[in-house]
């Protein structure tokens, strides 16, 4: 009597641990698909000013939907606007002074100093003929000797001021030197380099975004000093979205890139979304405490990427969903949108 009762109570547990395992791992599924669970995820951009101003404007909020390129943001310009002035006066002026260099010495450069040359040389010649005079004289005491020697000095610097002058005339008529013009044309260079960096910074004191998106947070606001270190708005990327579930090793193998998928949600019971296998870890990880899978908690799992397609934008982050992905069939995605489930 007692065998049959253990039988019996046998029996009932290997049948319970069969239902359950039915339940649990059949129930809503053909041998042609394999069913995961997991959460919709997506990327996240932390916006910040490259510059450190005081913010002037924050022109979204919270929740608002924004496009690439849309301008989301400003900071004070007017001591950016004042150093692009600077600079541009600078790289003029230095312009100039290229555009001097390169044209050489004028012509009427070339005739005023050829001029000072005529002149110094009349200065020798009289100053050379006083000097003769008074030296002849000297010997019959006319002249003393004082005045000799004034009018040697004369003389000798006349012919310092002659070969000045001359000196002068080469040069003006050789024209500037090859390595001047290089330094001012490297001087130039940098000039335009900082006016560059300059329209740059005030090019960084407006905001936009980089992609569409949604605005999630709204961090700073006018008034408060930005820097790149310190994000403005964080936005939502609302595509791609994607599904991540981790997989079983015994299943990782029925799991290719590209293999189609269909998505639903509790949230929208009566819709299906279109996806495809995007992504399939190469390393494997611990279950996640989050994750429900038919093996052990303490297996190994690899995280797949169900990218789905939700043109209406009804998916958020963190929404629990279901993906169904086809074992049998196309490997490939295609387009298309949500798809209404009319079967019941």
């Amino acid at each position: 009597m007692k065998k049959t009762i253990m039988l019996i109570m046998l029996a009932a547990v290997i049948g319970g641990a069969v239902i359950y395992w039915w339940v649990h791992h059949s129930a809503g599924t053909s041998p042609g698909e394999l069913v995961l669970y997991g959460n919709l995820d997506l990327r996240q951009v932390n916006l910040a000013f490259n510059g450190n101003e005081r913010i002037e404007t924050v022109l979204v909020q919270e929740g608002d939907r924004v496009e690439k390129e849309q301008v989301v943001g400003t900071l004070e310009m007017e001591r950016l606007k004042a150093t692009v002035a600077q600079a541009e006066a600078r790289a003029e002026a230095q312009r100039h002074v290229v555009e001097r260099l390169e044209n050489g010495t004028r012509p009427e450069e070339i005739d005023q100093a050829r001029a000072n040359l005529n002149a110094a040389q009349a200065d020798l010649t009289n100053t050379r003929l006083n000097y003769e005079r008074l030296k002849k004289s000297t010997g019959g005491g006319a002249t003393s000797q004082q005045d000799l020697d004034a009018a040697k000095a004369a003389f000798e610097v006349a012919e310092a001021k002659l070969r000045v002058n001359q000196k002068a005339l080469d040069l003006a008529v050789i024209g500037p030197r090859k390595e001047d013009i290089a330094e001012a044309r490297a001087t130039l260079l940098a000039n335009k380099a900082d006016l560059a960096v300059s329209k740059q910074n005030l090019v960084y004191a407006t905001l936009v975004s980089p992609t569409n998106g949604v605005v999630q947070n709204r961090i700073l606001e006018p008034g408060e000093m930005a820097s790149p270190q310190r994000a403005v708005l964080s936005i939502a990327i609302t595509d791609p979205k994607w599904v991540r579930v981790y997989a079983g090793e015994p299943d990782l193998g029925k799991i290719r890139m590209g293999m189609t998928a269909t998505v639903t949600t509790d949230s929208f019971p009566g819709k299906k979304y279109d996806g495809w296998v995007g992504f399939i870890s190469p390393v494997a990880s611990f279950t996640p405490k989050t994750v429900e899978t038919a093996d052990l908690r303490t297996s190994l799992v690899y995280e797949v990427r169900i990218f789905v397609k939700d043109p209406a934008d009804q998916l958020r982050l963190g929404m629990p969903a279901t993906v169904q992905i086809a074992l049998t069939g196309g490997d490939s995605h295609n387009g298309g949108g949500a798809t209404e489930n009319r079967g019941g």
